[in-house]
């Protein structure tokens, strides 16, 4: 277990913040911590890294209950704070540099150049850190929590600012760190992401965990699987093989109403439809999944 966070409550200035939140993280899973502004998630973060002190309740880190005051801990992980700390007179190359440093991980110039390009960020020579757009700035932070080769990273918001292909090659990365063993905590506020990245989710309202666990197993246990329009240009196949659909709701001329087992990516779904025969020319979401058991959730406890 990389990360366990159990009951944990947490209070500023005399006003309780975290009233119980609870998450476990494994190596090799992308974990997204969701919730309304000001629910309670960079806070969670914080007290996770030691630079809030709880009230309550247990934080166990890479195996230490002392937390990231550990510097065996510190070493093994990769921290992507929302508010970045950059210097922005310096170079990306010498920003990293800097921080490597830190780490008493030197890299090279070639070093550098392979964490930049990794994270797409390929800036001009001598090209200060105070001209960069949002996503740039997001990119060097995401190389620079990747500077020790951390077991966990924490991220908040780290697509932020990125366009769409920004924010699918950042996907690819993060996905691709998890298949390597790296457990990651991703702190957002895009359902988007969360749906093709996390295996497990966590929902926070008012400082309390209101759901916790497997994506796929909480969309299905509390009715909120995915529903799709279809629309056909002629019949199903006779021997019709479903490929993920959950079930076939209904019938509307030519559009088929569908919904889609959880966990299961709907455009991984459609392809195997289209090579199975299904003739389909349109697809249109029509409610369910993530967003529809986050919203009850959210409204439920806020009301």
């Amino acid at each position: 277990m990389l990360l366990k966070i159990e009951d944990l409550r947490l209070s500023l200035g005399g006003n309780r913040i975290l009233h119980d939140v609870h998450l476990e993280l494994r190596g090799g899973q992308i974990y997204g911590l969701i919730g309304p502004n000001g629910a309670g998630k960079s806070t969670t973060i914080a007290a996770a890294l030691g630079l809030l002190v709880p009230d309550g309740g247990s934080i166990n880190i890479l195996g230490q209950t002392s937390g990231a005051d550990d510097p065996d801990v510190r070493r093994r992980l990769g921290v992507l704070p929302e508010k970045n700390g950059f210097y922005d007179w310096m170079t990306a190359e010498a920003y990293l540099m800097f921080f490597a440093s830190l780490y008493s991980q030197p890299l090279t110039q070639s070093q550098v150049a392979s964490r930049l390009t990794k994270v797409g960020l390929e800036p001009r020579a001598g090209q200060s850190i105070g001209t960069f757009s949002r996503g740039m700035r997001q990119r060097l932070g995401l190389a620079r929590a990747l500077i020790g080769d951390p077991a966990l990273l924490l991220l908040d918001e780290p697509t932020n600012g990125l366009d769409p292909r920004g924010r699918r090659e950042i996907h690819d990365l993060l996905l691709d760190l998890a298949k390597s063993g790296v457990g990651i905590l991703l702190c957002t506020h895009l359902l988007d992401d969360v749906e093709r990245l996390c295996q497990r989710i966590g929902i926070i309202v008012n400082g309390k965990t209101v759901a916790e666990g497997d994506l796929g197993e909480l969309i299905r246990e509390r009715g909120h699987l995915s529903r799709f329009h279809l629309r056909l240009a002629g019949e199903l196949p006779t021997d019709v093989d479903n490929n993920g659909i959950s079930s076939i709701v209904a019938r509307e001329g030519e559009w088929l109403i569908v919904e889609v087992d959880a966990g299961t990516r709907p455009d991984e779904i459609w392809r195997e439809l289209l090579f199975s025969g299904w003739p389909i020319v349109e697809i249109r979401r029509n409610g369910g999944g993530l967003e529809d058991l986050y919203f009850s959730l959210t409204e439920r406890v806020a009301a």
